[in-house]
């Protein structure tokens, strides 16, 4: 575990080898709240670390915990800013598929964003009030554009998604309509998987995912 800041939040896990040509940053979800940690993620990072990337499963200070607007924004950005070296693949689940995108429409030096089930418009995630206001949670209660990637200019980098039609945590709908915004976000639909399977590794779905940050069709 690594320190980047002084908030006991602000840290990361390294996985994989120093060396390794492709750099992964791993953003975990839970509706950018305290309660949920990156701890989930720790069987997706190991089994996409190896001999080809080093994975960077990175905290951040959340809501409850000296996060929200424009805290948790400047951790990540933080975190994404650090990595060097090799190919940069910026992979997040949920929440962590949102803030990927917001730091892939405001940051260089990331070749492709992954956003697995993200909660990808924020302004249509606010009108459906999920997980009771998470979104006006962690922007202190308005709605404000510029944490919100519809709103952003598209990233520069290359854009897939990957979202679960029965997926009842993060509609899929958000990520449709993110596809539809920005022309060259890929959007691969997993018919019948649900919230988590796609970060589980051992599931189809979770496959699906490796070989994305991969590179393999």
């Amino acid at each position: 575990m690594t320190a980047y800041g002084p908030h006991p939040s602000q840290v990361v896990d390294f996985h994989g080898p120093a060396d390794a040509p492709v750099r992964v940053t791993l953003l975990h979800g839970g509706y950018w709240r305290e309660r949920y940690d990156r701890t989930y993620l720790v069987p997706l990072a190991r089994a996409l670390a190896g001999p080809g990337a080093r994975v960077a499963l990175a905290e951040y200070r959340r809501v409850g915990g000296g996060g929200g607007w424009p805290a948790t924004f400047d951790d990540v950005a933080q975190v994404v800013r650090s990595a060097s070296g090799g190919r940069h693949v910026l992979l997040g689940h949920s929440a962590g598929g949102h803030l990927a995108l917001w730091a892939a429409a405001r940051l260089p030096g990331i070749d492709h964003v992954v956003a697995v089930a993200p909660v990808a418009d924020l302004a249509r995630a606010r009108e459906l009030a999920l997980s009771d206001g998470a979104v006006d949670e962690l922007l202190g209660g308005r709605y404000r554009p510029e944490a919100d990637p519809m709103r952003l200019p598209a990233p520069e980098c290359t854009v897939t998604l990957v979202h679960g039609t029965a997926d009842t945590d993060v509609p899929v709908e958000l990520s449709r309509r993110y596809a539809r915004a920005v022309p060259h976000a890929v959007l691969r639909e997993l018919d019948g998987v649900d919230h988590f399977a796609p970060v589980t590794p051992g599931t189809e779905a979770c496959e699906t995912v490796l070989k994305t940050v991969r590179g393999a069709p």
